[in-house]
């Protein structure tokens, strides 16, 4: 037998084990509730399904060109007008089989093996993953309250300095996953323009926009022509299933990226192109279930203090919770297993954001409904008790 590269030496991706296990206790008829991952408890708009079945029904569904096809990227486009006031060259807009593929190919057209990238610890561990997959050098940046849960220039030096490398990338999100972290307008672009007057590449990852409780919302697209902005319509727009998302390039990488994804992917799913066209128009739709999310934060914000599981970061975007279970473990990966085993609620070990201080924490996802929020929370306050 073949020996297998190092590069596929990554660690898994905990929250998908632990949706996997929840998904066979859901099987064998457990009344699971599933936290663990970021999947909205809503369906994708119904503006967008009817899109897709007429687009069924009407014709065929084939190859699109690599960058999209171009009513979509002209709407892309469009929605930086409308939301940001950023007027943006819908030639600058590439479609991608979600947000995931924006990072492959980002990271692939912007790096090369041996450069270094830094991402914020606690982050989003496919992040990790796929840097290091790609042999690059991955510097993971502690964030707490001393820096407002973000990267800025100052942790960046400092920990760059403290590693003895030179930053040839730098990616935030935010909204922040798993930390709920919302990086103001004037945060982030500090940070951008530190980015470009020291030559780094800076990815802003806005998976989470349209998913913030009164926090100051910014695009990068707005003061930063040289960023790499990737965003998807997995959460706001709820089309998880449907992996499609988009890229804000600048000029220089369009046709490098395009190469790339020729060779890649082909092109994006038709039919996802056509249902998440149709989704842009679904504002109403997409508000109401912003307001659930609201609720369902406002509640956990509330009540999960109460029962023992204070808050590790404020709860400003996106929709988890990441709490400190130090009071009953020091090992997140044992408290997940028990705690899915005696109260079929499943919810992701903090190590898979934190390899460091990870073991003392948990991610709760309150994507769901409220109704499953507030059975979590009482089956959580039992078995704590």
């Amino acid at each position: 037998m073949s020996s297998l590269s190092n590069r596929s030496a990554v660690d898994p991706f905990h929250a998908m084990d632990v949706l996997a296990q929840a998904n066979r206790r859901k099987a064998q008829g457990r009344p699971v509730l599933s936290l663990a991952v970021g999947q909205p408890g809503a369906p994708a708009p119904r503006l967008a399904t009817a899109a897709a079945q007429a687009a069924l029904v009407s014709g065929p569904i084939g190859y699109t060109d690599a960058l999209g096809r171009a009513d979509l990227r002209q709407a892309v486009a469009g929605l930086y007008a409308t939301r940001y006031g950023a007027g943006i060259d819908p030639e600058r807009v590439v479609i991608t089989t979600g947000s995931s593929a924006g990072f492959n190919l980002a990271f692939l057209t912007l790096f090369d093996a041996g450069d270094a990238v830094a991402i914020a610890r606690p982050g989003y561990p496919a992040y990790r993953n796929i840097l290091k997959a790609l042999g690059l050098v991955v510097l993971e940046v502690p964030v707490g309250p001393e820096s407002g849960y973000t990267l800025s220039p100052e942790n960046l030096e400092r920990e760059a300095r403290a590693a003895g490398v030179r930053l040839k990338g730098v990616l935030l999100a935010s909204p922040a996953n798993p930390t709920g972290t919302v990086t103001g307008r004037a945060q982030l672009q500090k940070l951008a323009g530190w980015c470009d007057d020291k030559g780094i590449a800076f990815i802003s990852d806005e998976i989470y926009h349209g998913l913030t409780y009164g926090a100051d919302e910014a695009s990068a697209a707005e003061f930063a022509p040289k960023a790499v902005i990737i965003n998807s319509f997995s959460k706001y727009y709820r089309m998880t299933g449907w992996r499609i998302g988009w890229m804000i390039l600048p000029e220089h990488m369009v046709r490098p990226v395009e190469c790339l994804a020729q060779s890649l992917y082909i092109s994006v799913p038709e039919l996802s192109q056509i249902a998440a066209l149709a989704a842009l128009d679904a504002g109403e739709e997409l508000e109401i279930y912003r307001q659930a999310c609201r609720e369902n934060r406002d509640l956990l914000a509330r009540r999960l203090p109460q029962i023992g599981l204070p808050l590790l970061s404020p709860m400003d975007g996106a929709f988890y919770a990441y709490v400190d279970v130090s009071q009953y473990t020091n090992d997140s990966m044992d408290f997940a297993r028990r705690m899915l085993a005696e109260t079929d609620i499943a919810a992701t070990p903090g190590l898979d954001f934190d390899p460091l201080e990870g073991h003392r924490a948990m991610r709760f996802s309150y994507a769901g409904t409220l109704a499953e929020m507030q059975e979590a929370l009482s089956r959580l306050e039992n078995w704590l008790s």
